[in-house]
C-alpha cells in the first residue's frame, strides 16, 4: 500500500496547476456508472488526460500520454497495471476547483472519498449561509476537503479547519488548499473533534453513513445502519458551537418501515440541548443497489438528509 509520504506533494501541487492551465474538467459519478462507462467499447485504455486521470483507465507509454505519465511517476501516483500504468489518484473538478482524490475503485481502507454525495454536500453549505460573522469553521471528517475549501473561500478572513483520521486525505487536503488558494485552511488529524479545541461558529461534516462489510474508514458509518458515526458528530458538535453557532451534517438515513431513527435519536438529542434545527431530504434515494446487501433487509430507502442546528 502506498504511504502518503511516497506522494510528492510538490509536485502533485504543479500537477495540479498544470492541468487547470489546460482547462481540464472531470465530474466524478458513482462508481455504478465508472464501471458501466469503463466497460463500453473503446475505454478499456487512456487515450487523454481525463481517460488517464478522471476514469482512472491504464496507459501505455507512446501512447501520446507519455510527458502527463512522467508526470504523475514524478509524483509518486503511477503504479503498474496489466502491460501498462495507471494513476492511483483521480482529479475532479467541482466549480472551478480541482481536486486530488483516491483512484477508481476505492478499495483501500485508507481511500479518499469523492464523488456525487460531494456535489450534494457543497451545494447545500453554500446555499445556507450562516449568520453573523464567522470566525472559526472546521470540516470533521475532510476527505479531499472540498466543503473546507468551498468555506475557506468564502470566509476569507475565518481560521479554518479540514479534520479527518486519515493521514492520506490530510495530505490531499493540503495539496487541494493550495490549488484553490485557501491560504487560511489548516490541516489537523482528528477522530471527529478529540484533537480541536475551543468553540466553532460553523461545523460542517459530510461523514460515512453506509453498512461497509470491510470496515472501510471512509465509507463505513457504523452501529445503526450506518448512522452511529452521524448521531456521534451531532453529540459532540453540540457542545462546540459558539453562541449563534450553526452545524451542518450532511448525511445518509436508512429508512425502516417508513421511520427514519436518525432523525429521531438526533432529534431528542438536539432539543435536549436546547437548539433549533431542522432536517431535511436532500434525495429520497440513493445507493439503491445497497438495498440488496443481506445487512439492508429490512431497509426500504436510503435518504440523503441535511441537518442544520444552531446554538442559541
Amino acid at each position: 500500500m502506498r504511504t502518503p509520504d511516497s506522494i510528492d506533494s510538490a509536485a502533485l501541487l504543479a500537477l495540479g496547476r498544470q492541468l487547470h492551465a489546460q482547462d481540464y474538467r472531470f465530474i466524478t459519478p458513482t462508481p455504478a456508472t465508472h464501471g458501466c462507462v469503463n466497460a463500453r467499447a473503446g475505454n478499456a485504455w487512456a487515450l487523454d488526460s481525463r481517460g488517464l486521470l478522471g476514469w482512472s483507465r491504464p496507459a501505455r507509454f507512446g501512447d501520446g500520454l507519455d510527458d502527463l505519465m512522467d508526470t504523475l511517476r514524478s509524483a509518486g501516483i503511477l503504479e503498474q497495471a496489466r502491460d501498462g500504468w495507471r494513476s492511483t489518484l483521480r482529479a475532479s473538478t467541482l466549480g472551478e476547483q480541482l481536486y486530488f482524490h483516491s483512484a477508481y475503485p476505492t478499495d483501500a481502507n485508507d481511500a479518499v472519498f469523492f464523488g456525487p454525495d460531494t456535489y450534494r454536500f457543497v451545494r447545500a453549505l453554500l446555499a445556507a449561509p450562516p449568520a453573523g460573522l464567522v470566525r472559526r469553521i472546521i470540516d470533521i471528517g475532510c476527505g479531499a476537503a472540498p466543503g473546507a475549501i468551498a468555506l475557506a473561500l468564502r470566509h476569507p478572513e475565518a481560521e479554518v479547519i479540514a479534520a479527518d483520521i486519515n493521514p492520506r486525505a490530510l495530505q490531499l487536503a493540503q495539496v487541494n488548499a493550495a490549488l484553490a488558494g485557501a491560504t487560511r485552511l489548516r490541516t489537523c488529524r482528528s477522530d471527529v473533534l478529540a484533537n480541536v479545541d475551543g468553540e466553532f461558529d460553523l461545523i460542517v461534516s459530510n461523514p460515512p453513513y453506509m453498512i461497509d462489510d470491510a470496515g472501510r474508514a471512509y465509507r463505513d458509518g457504523g452501529d445503526d445502519l450506518g448512522g452511529a458515526l452521524s448521531q456521534r458528530i451531532v453529540q459532540e458538535a453540540a457542545g462546540r458551537l459558539a453562541p449563534g453557532g450553526l452545524l451542518q451534517l450532511y448525511t445518509g438515513s436508512a429508512i425502516v418501515d417508513g421511520r427514519d431513527t436518525l432523525r429521531e435519536r438526533c432529534g431528542v438529542f438536539l432539543e435536549r440541548a436546547g437548539l433549533a434545527w431542522t432536517y431535511e431530504e436532500i434525495d429520497p434515494d440513493v445507493f439503491g443497489e445497497e438495498l440488496a446487501v443481506p445487512a439492508y433487509a429490512r431497509v426500504e430507502r436510503i435518504a440523503a438528509i441535511l441537518l442544520s442546528a444552531r446554538r442559541r
